[in-house]
């Protein structure tokens, strides 16, 4: 039998239902990105003792078939799938995951319904889903969900108007019933250590892999996460309250400026009377259309949508995912062994 250190044994009894719930060594899940979160770094990830999970975006079921295959040629370990809960062919998507025997389909990008819920579940796979607040924690937990994910601000991409500090001590004290998972501008071990003890399962984390080796993301995509601080990852700025904005987590540049003048030149244009309200919507919602992908794929960082959480700070170089996950593991014991040094 290999030898654990006290430290290490502590920390997985601390995230041991994690672990048991997802089926790995570890109970760090990774967040899935779109145009990042595919076979290549999800299968890096699940081989490395984390959980991967294929973020299927706007992908079509064909597509997503195709993605699953090719991740189950990477890797015999557990990984899952990332499903929008808008996407027109959520049904397709979903039987596509059960023939693949995929083993936990994540939910999100809005509020699942029941009947989603149950046809996951009938079809022998856990259901993963998104807690913004605990009102609606509760509501899924009794609707099915198996596992919650609570998502605060500090993350990249689409983002909540809670930070994670908040949302940890509203839901974790009160949700006993299913594993949750914490995720959001989580960068170190000590910050999981600090979670599991507070009742948290285990943790999800993107932006530390979105710049990982095994990452497909653009060099200049990955430099740019290097290069980037804290305060660097900020989100997008809503000027008019007629003229929603879902905010978005990223990287301030080029395009992150022209979208502010964007929204600010088509309002005028709406109050002048030269286009209807409805036009003036359209427009600044297609504003980004596509610029995630020029960014990640083409590697354009200065007009593309760079989506990083505010974690982004502690991206100081393009590491394997074993090595971040190892890192992880090795900051969070030698809290515990620090903490052990004090007492005795």
């Amino acid at each position: 039998m290999q030898y654990k250190s006290p430290e290490l044994q502590q920390l997985d009894h601390l995230w041991a239902r994690g672990r048991d719930f997802l089926g790995t060594p570890t109970a760090i899940m990774a967040g899935a990105m779109s145009w990042v979160s595919e076979r290549h770094l999800v299968a890096a990830m699940s081989n490395a003792g984390g959980f991967g999970v294929i973020a299927c975006g706007a992908m079509p079921p064909a597509l997503l078939d195709t993605e699953i295959t090719a991740t189950k040629a990477m890797t015999d370990k557990p990984f899952g799938v990332n499903l929008i809960t808008m996407h027109p062919q959520l049904d397709e998507l979903i039987q596509v995951c059960l023939r693949h025997r995929v083993g936990h389909v994540v939910l999100a990008g809005g509020l699942p319904s029941g009947a989603s819920i149950k046809t996951i579940k009938d079809g022998g796979a856990k259901v993963i889903c998104f807690a913004p607040a605990l009102v609606l924690a509760k509501r899924l937990v009794r609707s099915g969900a198996d596992a919650l994910v609570i998502e605060g601000s500090e993350a990249g991409g689409h983002i909540g108007p809670v930070s994670l500090t908040v949302l940890s001590q509203e839901i974790l004290p009160h949700i006993r019933d299913v594993p949750v998972f914490v995720a959001g501008g989580i960068g170190r071990g000590e910050a999981i250590l600090s979670y599991l003890e507070m009742g948290a399962s285990g943790v999800q984390l993107g932006t530390r892999f979105a710049a990982a080796k095994e990452s497909i993301a653009h060099a200049n995509f990955k430099r740019a996460f290097i290069r980037a601080s804290a305060r660097d990852a900020m989100p997008s700025v809503q000027f008019d309250e007629r003229f929603p904005v879902i905010p978005v987590r990223g990287l301030i540049n080029q395009g992150t400026k022209r979208f502010r003048d964007e929204q600010i030149a088509t309002i005028k244009r709406v109050d002048a009377g030269e286009i209807t309200r409805e036009q003036g919507q359209l427009s600044i919602e297609r504003f980004w259309a596509g610029a995630l992908r020029k960014a990640v794929i083409d590697g354009d960082v200065e007009e593309g949508s760079v989506m990083a959480g505010q974690s982004v700070g502690m991206v100081t170089s393009e590491q394997t995912v074993a090595e971040i996950i190892a890192e992880l593991v090795q900051q969070a014991t030698g809290a515990l062994a620090a903490r052990r040094q004090l007492v005795t």
